[in-house]
């Protein structure tokens, strides 16, 4: 009977740390990236991964041992050029003509879950890429620190798990 009870108790205490939402503040050096889908259509919001994949790939790569925002401020800036080609590269393998912005500066950002974590709404520094019209669903990350440019990486190297305490716990006695 006592397993029963602890394995109850734990199994509350699990669902209340796991089902609230909170609340995180990107610091303010944080540098993001963004990149806003020309609609909602599957073509549309697919091509937006491609450019995403390929922006991330290259900025990994030049910004994986950046020491600091101005160091990562002044790399962005000095390859702009390359950005610009590389989503033009994706447009173009897509057969798609109906063009893109690219831009760095202070951009607005709507309010943001991402993996259990409420991202507040603001103007943030960041790398702003607008496919078409840019009415479509947008994805983002945080550039610098790379925090998605470490996801990036993760996804070349073997998956690792990662579990809990207590849902072990749970699983054992229930």
């Amino acid at each position: 009977m006592k397993k029963i009870i602890v394995a109850i108790l734990l199994g509350f205490v699990l669902f209340e740390l796991t089902s609230k939402t909170k609340a995180s503040i990107i610091p303010d050096e944080a540098i993001r990236l963004r990149v806003l889908a020309n609609s909602n259509s599957d073509f549309d919001q697919k091509t937006k991964y491609k450019v995403r994949d390929v922006l991330q790939k290259e900025l990994y790569d030049l910004l994986q041992n950046t020491r600091g925002v101005e160091e990562a401020r002044k790399l962005i800036q000095s390859n702009m050029g390359s950005f610009d080609q590389k989503i033009g590269e994706v447009l173009k393998n897509e057969n798609i003509d109906y063009g893109y912005q690219l831009d760095y500066g202070i951009h607005y950002f709507p309010e943001k879950e991402y993996k259990g974590i409420t991202y507040d709404e603001g103007n943030y520094e960041s790398l702003l890429v607008t496919l078409g019209e840019g009415k479509g669903d947008n994805w983002w990350c945080v550039l610098f620190p790379p925090l998605c440019l470490l996801e990036a990486e993760e996804t070349t190297k073997d998956k690792v798990e990662y579990k809990f305490f207590l849902q072990e716990l749970i699983d054992k006695y229930l």
